[in-house]
């Protein structure tokens, strides 16, 4: 079996939906004959943490863990956050939103030195423990995951250094994306040299979602498109804990993830309000579960409502407790960032959402890659942010659905197990035989 080294920041006990890809690769990759070796950080300051996945990680899975210096804890000193502070959900605001000094002060010296993102001081801890690792394993391939983007720069040097084919490996775009910082010219230039420089070095680049690879192209249209490769995120139905469903009292409609800035509740919100107000539907017969990490902003929007009573808001939950809530609900709820890339924008928890095969209300663009996706998966109903009318009336319908006890979905359930996480891990398993 030919060993593989495996970069990757978020890896448990840090939790959240990209910890999964990397986790059902390893544990699926020595089925299509690679031993993964899986190289992350010790003490990672993980926006969640999620201990109940280390056990998921096979027994037989090498797992080197490196010290480095992390950013974050300084960031909260800076801008007077208490330790702990989720940096993600208060630091990515909606277009316009304002921001304090002290923030500003810490957004520039982001932008400005931490190339390509904050965890680029584990690039040079890196090296010396490759070195030490190289000499320890015969290891023929790399796989890098990013974001964080400083994975691909340690996938880069691997690849030079100990000359072996590496698999980029990306769950969401590089520069100009919603997350990036906003850079002035000189670290912008930077940045967007190591990224070019990525693209064309690796040996191959799997991306999580089309509008990746589309994205590569509208900067860089020279780059060999033979070397790029879709491999969708997933679901694992293993992981799904046998429940036995049970009839809710009320309807009850649920929300996994995180929520901030751009991606909030709003326009449900609104849906919800003209509904009560033109008593279409009864305020003690619904339930909203919100399960995940929620901004300043949308904990705001959780309080200002007419329905308190009717919101559930449970933080962030281990990744079986979270699949449980849904597998407990009559719908899922599915909100896309209002944005300029929303098109493109393919959230890793759909998948999950699929697999559960609960009603989904997408909030998200109609001509959209997410759209098709559940066009195509008969999975749900789809309206834009801006369209609360009819974010209204797909509610009312999956509602009525409920109270007279009949399906609204036809899942297309040949197109749904294609998604299973292990198919994904035998994609990249090809693309590695292929290139080594």
């Amino acid at each position: 079996m030919k060993k593989l080294l495996v970069i990757s920041f978020y890896f448990p006990p840090s939790g959240g939906p990209g910890v999964q890809r990397v986790l059902k690769h390893i544990q699926y990759l020595p089925e299509f004959g690679w031993e993964p070796i899986v190289f992350t950080v010790q003490d990672g300051d993980y926006p969640a943490r999620d201990e109940s996945l280390l056990a998921k990680i096979p027994k037989s899975v090498k797992v080197h863990r490196v010290p480095f210096f992390e950013p974050y804890r300084l960031y909260r000193k800076l801008t007077g956050k208490p330790e702990g502070t989720a940096i993600d959900v208060n630091v990515i605001k909606k277009e316009g939103q304002k921001i304090s000094f002290k923030e500003k002060i810490a957004e520039f010296i982001r932008a400005s030195f931490f190339i390509p993102d904050a965890r680029i001081a584990w690039f040079f801890s890196a090296k010396k423990e490759l070195n030490a690792l190289f000499k320890e394993h015969k290891i023929q391939g790399v796989y890098s995951s990013s974001p964080p983007y400083t994975c691909s720069l340690i996938g880069s040097y691997v690849q030079k250094q100990f000359k072996i084919p590496w698999v980029a490996g990306f769950r969401d775009p590089w520069t100009n994306f919603i997350s990036s910082p906003k850079r002035w010219f000189l670290p912008a230039w930077i940045d967007k040299k190591m990224e070019r420089s990525v693209f064309s070095k690796a040996d191959a680049i799997e991306c999580a979602w089309e509008g990746i690879i589309k994205d590569a192209f509208s900067k860089y249209p020279n780059l060999n498109l033979e070397k790029f490769h879709h491999i969708p995120n997933g679901f694992d139905s293993s992981d799904f804990p046998k429940t036995e469903f049970k009839e809710n009292e009320k309807f009850t409609i649920s929300y996994t993830g995180s929520m901030y800035g751009r991606r909030n509740p709003k326009s449900f919100f609104d849906a919800v309000e003209l509904l009560l107000q033109k008593k279409k539907i009864d305020k003690e017969r619904i339930k909203l579960k919100f399960i995940g990490r929620f901004g300043a902003e949308v904990e705001e929007m959780f309080q200002k409502v007419s329905f308190p009573s009717s919101i559930e808001k449970i933080g962030y939950s281990p990744h079986s407790e979270s699949v449980k809530h849904l597998l407990n609900s009559d719908a899922l709820l599915l909100i896309v960032d209002e944005s300029k890339e929303s098109e493109e924008i393919v959230p890793g928890k759909v998948y999950e959402y699929l697999g559960v095969g609960k009603p989904i209300i997408a909030i998200a663009p109609e001509n959209s890659a997410i759209s098709n996706l559940i066009k195509q998966a008969k999975a749900g109903e789809i309206a834009h942010q801006s369209e609360v009318k009819k974010i209204a009336e797909v509610f009312l319908n999956f509602y009525n659905a409920w109270e007279s006890k009949k399906s609204v979905i036809f899942p297309n359930k040949e197109l749904i197990s294609s998604y299973e996480r292990k198919n994904a891990a035998k994609k990249l398993a090809n693309i590695l035989d292929k290139i080594s």
